[in-house]
């Protein structure tokens, strides 16, 4: 058992030092997400940072969709015991003022994506509901996360291009999340080998000019809700509660990729409304990144003694690399309020699409 500067302040919550944790689930993680984009279909970034404690492991990540390449930095490294140390190898986040403006950071590196950005919240920082799932006799998921929409400054450089980011519209959301989530190899699968595989999901931060809405749809194989949530958020006021929200989806013909959706919200008390949900930029978060595609660099995956950084790139023109972008979207989204309750004139947004449409579900065996 190892002391870590964490000790040194009266901070604990069990009798363990603080780089343990107080389950010994070995998917217990702890990370950052961020992504920024310039409320248009150029570009997004998306970055991740993440520790898992009871692997031994730090790693982080970041992509960036620029026109048609998909390009991924990647970075491991042994956690060691101080938690408080942020960086692996090129990538660190700082934070500047807990739940408002943090600073992420990738070095220059040989793989051709590097960016020094600042984000500032424009809400406060939400707490989600808690994500618990158990599918037969496995707890899958048992998690917390906050959740804020933002802007950024600062700049982002791929393949020696610099591009400024300024706030007035660069946007963005990022979470904090912890807990347990399946991360890393592969266990033996025992009865879940039995499992119908189903993951629909829909995670909808948007911003408008002066307000967020955040959106969480989640079914199981039978169309039964596993969580939700939708609430509107303002920098100044107390967030509105949305009632339960329906999640009306078209996708391309003969595939599960999401064309537009309409989000339908129901407050009590107040005018039903609606908002039209457009992806204009897709990023396949899972590609490259340690969600679970490659065998060999996957999120809590110990990458060794060394410090590891590796880069990833695909081209989306190209058959065989277009053919590569599968599994969870994370798309720039444009949003746009219909007739009804809108709370001011500016009615279209930007925000974050993340969906997945993955298994049996009930909209597709109708």
């Amino acid at each position: 058992m190892t002391l870590s500067p964490l000790d040194d302040y009266p901070i604990h919550q069990a009798p363990e030092v603080m780089r343990h944790v107080t389950t010994s689930d070995r998917n217990f993680y702890d990370r950052y997400y961020f992504n920024a984009h310039p409320c248009s279909d150029e570009l997004m970034l998306i970055i991740g940072i993440g520790q898992y404690p009871n692997l031994g492991v730090m790693d982080a990540f970041a992509v960036v969709r620029h026109g048609p390449v998909h390009k991924v930095v990647r970075a491991s490294r042994e956690l060691g015991a101080d938690r408080m140390d942020t960086t692996v190898g090129p990538f660190r986040v700082e934070v500047i003022e807990g739940l408002k403006r943090l600073r992420v950071v990738l070095d220059e590196n040989e793989h051709g994506l590097a960016f020094d950005m600042t984000w500032e919240g424009t809400i406060p920082a939400t707490l989600e509901p808690p994500h618990y799932l158990r599918w037969q006799e496995r707890v899958m998921f048992d998690s917390r996360r906050l959740a804020q929409t933002g802007r950024w400054t600062g700049t982002i450089t791929i393949d020696g291009e610099t591009i400024e980011a300024t706030p007035d519209h660069w946007w963005g959301s990022r979470d904090r999340s912890w807990g347990i989530r399946p991360v890393g190899e592969p266990e033996p699968p025992g009865i879940q080998i039995n499992n119908a595989g189903t993951f629909y999901w829909l995670y909808t931060p948007m911003q408008f000019e002066d307000h967020s809405i955040l959106c969480i749809v989640q079914e199981d194989e039978k169309g039964r809700r596993v969580l939700e949530e939708a609430t509107r958020v303002w920098p100044d006021r107390e967030p509105e509660y949305l009632g339960r929200p329906e999640y009306l989806p078209v996708y391309a013909e003969g595939t599960r990729d999401v064309v537009s959706a309409t989000l339908r919200f129901a407050p009590p008390g107040a005018a039903a409304f609606e908002v039209r949900a457009t992806p204009i930029l897709p990023v396949h978060l899972m590609v490259g990144t340690g969600y679970g595609l490659e065998p060999d660099w996957k999120h809590g995956m110990y990458q060794g003694p060394d410090i590891k950084v590796q880069g990833v790139t695909y081209d989306t023109r190209k058959p065989d690399d277009a053919a590569r972008m599968w599994g969870l979207v994370d798309a720039v989204g444009r949003y746009e309020y219909l007739d009804g309750a809108q709370p001011t004139e500016v009615t279209t947004g930007y925000g974050l699409y993340e969906y997945w449409a993955l298994g049996p579900h009930p909209s597709f065996t109708a």
